[in-house]
């Protein structure tokens, strides 16, 4: 079988025709399942090291006991030996093993994009979409609609359908107001949290002084203020200093600051703060994929004639979509019809305008490229069609043309050729 290794360092093949930044939003792909294997190994580390201290202070106790206790501290070691192995063992099979079997899968999923020809992306590509579809759906909380799809396209290994569910059982935690799981999972993850100066934990902390504060728990609230927000004066003594008067007022209180404090819109703020600390923590990007992947797409595709009335062209996502007809046939832009359903163009609405080094011409009538093969020809009122256009039209009604968007008739030999520099 292939070795992770042996995907890593291979080098694309045959194909030297993929498109330029195909890879670039495959980066979160492979780096979620490695800060998994992270936290394993860091996990386990933290298992031998404390469990190899234990055994090293009994190993120096054994060389000063006699015959009958040296047998006990030798059956204590066994013992801690054993229950060692079985913790490794543990974490192996339920954590590092299964972590490392999906890291395994992914990269021999990327390792097919370099042996695919351009024309053979299509089934690579449709699978890249069902991922990012289950991530969307994960991120919005359809997690069984995520489930169904992964399963019925055979990619659960290829999304992260176990760190969401991890994500959503603590979201709902939080959603019932309380934080007992979002600090539990802090403390598994303390040292990754600081490293990132994540406020999360401070931020809990104060949620749960702010509650016995709530319920007017003078006492209780003073002493977990002094064992558990003292600690953080160095990073948010301005934070502290508040909320120590938060006991003084009433949680119906009118003073703005403790207003503040005490309303219950903190906490979707604390399930947002989670969802950043464990988003950054598994390299995750804050928003989902498939919204990088469209704001690109639309980006290339949005020119300010998609927003011009009378440069609409049906056959464009952009224009099909932020344009539409109202009751009397005309043109009505998407953002003054409050009653219409936006689509593409309305999303487009968010993106810059394409860039485009070299324009390109399309003809309003038969949706074709204008070019040497096909010029553009221009009526007296200055509109351009394409000669493919106008000569089947002139062929049709004795050599007469009319204009599309101003009805306008006027003779074929008459048209003017326009030059394309």
């Amino acid at each position: 079988m292939t070795s992770i290794m042996d995907i890593t360092t291979a080098k694309p093949t045959s194909n030297t025709k993929l498109p330029e930044g195909l890879y670039i939003f495959e980066q979160p792909f492979l780096r979620a399942p490695n800060e998994t294997v992270r936290r394993h190994f860091r996990a386990t580390q933290k298992h031998i090291e404390r469990d190899f201290t234990a055994l090293k202070t009994s190993t120096r106790e054994l060389s000063k006991k006699k015959n009958g206790d040296a047998v006990t501290v030798l059956d204590s070691m066994i013992a801690k030996v054993d229950m060692l192995q079985k913790k490794l063992v543990d974490v192996h099979e339920k954590g590092t093993s299964p972590t490392l079997a999906i890291m395994r899968k992914r990269l021999e999923h990327l390792d097919e994009l370099d042996k695919l020809e351009e024309t053979e992306l299509e089934g690579w590509t449709d699978v890249r979409l069902d991922r990012w579809l289950v991530d969307w759906s994960l991120r919005n909380g359809y997690h069984q609609t995520a489930k169904v799809v992964a399963e019925e396209r055979g990619i659960e290994d290829l999304v992260d359908l176990k760190l969401f569910a991890e994500i959503r059982r603590i979201e709902e935690a939080l959603g019932r107001k309380s934080c007992t799981e979002a600090l539990a999972w802090c403390s598994d993850n303390k040292n990754a949290l600081r490293k990132n100066k994540s406020p999360l934990e401070f931020e809990l902390r104060l949620q749960e002084y702010i509650e016995l504060a709530r319920a007017e728990k003078t006492n209780e609230a003073l002493v977990y203020w002094r064992k558990h927000l003292q600690l953080w004066q160095d990073t948010h003594l301005a934070q502290i200093q508040q909320a120590t008067g938060l006991i003084a007022f009433r949680p119906d209180t009118k003073c703005k600051s403790y207003q503040r404090l005490y309303s219950t819109a903190r906490w979707p703020r604390l399930i947002q703060t989670f969802n950043r600390a464990i988003y950054q923590l598994h390299s995750l990007p804050s928003s989902p994929l498939l919204h990088y992947a469209l704001s690109a797409g639309l980006t290339a595709l949005r020119v300010p004639a998609c927003y011009d009335k009378q440069c609409y062209n049906p056959d464009c996502p952009v224009c099909g979509t932020s344009m539409a007809r109202d009751g009397d046939g005309d043109m009505d832009v998407i953002m003054e019809r409050k009653d219409l359903n936006g689509g593409l163009g309305v999303l487009a609405r968010e993106v810059p305008f394409a860039h485009h080094a070299n324009s390109t011409i399309v003809c309003r009538i038969t949706g074709k490229i204008m070019n040497e093969d096909n010029p553009p020809l221009a009526f007296d009122n200055g509109n351009v069609y394409s000669t493919e256009a106008l000569e089947d039209m002139a062929n049709k009604n004795g050599g007469i043309v009319t204009c599309p968007r101003t009805k306008e008739e006027q003779e074929f030999i008459t048209l003017k050729k326009v030059f394309i520099s």
